[in-house]
């Protein structure tokens, strides 16, 4: 998923790319940070709804057994319920946690082509030095770890899809 740009900078970009140093400086880096803010931002966005939902979710059992006694406490408890479905609804409307794995996700990746170009590792070269090598191992692990970490977070929502199904929320 690219950014849209407008007219005037889609002509600024042209004229400045003339070659791969200009296309790595204007356009990969600019998508990098682009794609590296957007994760960061899903990810403040996500964590935060997930961390309201939680400390309002651990308040209602605390609340419930003062309710008999006042109503506003009664109330506030079913405010806190309407708060937690709201906010997970919010959640799921703006795929917060999916586009923070997407995201990440897509900004690892092309760090990843870029450091493997800037070293001249496979594929961009036909016989590999110790360095290249090196950095095409490296990138390698990185790039698995990435993968890792990526199928454990879809893996954990579709446990919270599932479980929220099977409890009826």
């Amino acid at each position: 998923m690219c950014r849209k740009k407008s007219k005037a900078e889609n002509t600024i970009e042209t004229r400045l790319i003339e070659n791969i140093d200009d296309y790595i400086k204007y356009r990969l880096d600019d998508q990098i940070n682009w794609y590296d803010n957007k994760a960061a931002s899903a990810q403040r966005w996500y964590k935060g709804y997930q961390v309201a939902e939680l400390i309002i979710a651990a308040l209602i059992p605390l609340l419930s057994g003062y309710a008999a006694s006042s109503t506003l406490i009664a109330v506030i408890i079913g405010v806190g319920g309407a708060l937690i479905t709201l906010f997970e609804g919010i959640c799921k409307l703006f795929r917060f946690h999916e586009n923070w794995i997407e995201y990440r996700s897509t900004c690892e990746l092309l760090r990843h082509e870029k450091y493997l170009y800037q070293m001249k590792a496979f594929p961009y070269c036909k016989e590999e030095s110790y360095e290249q090598m090196f950095v095409k191992n490296v990138e390698s692990l990185i790039s698995a770890e990435s993968s890792k970490r990526k199928t454990n977070n879809v893996a954990q929502g579709g446990e919270e899809k599932k479980n929220q199904s099977t409890t009826g929320s």
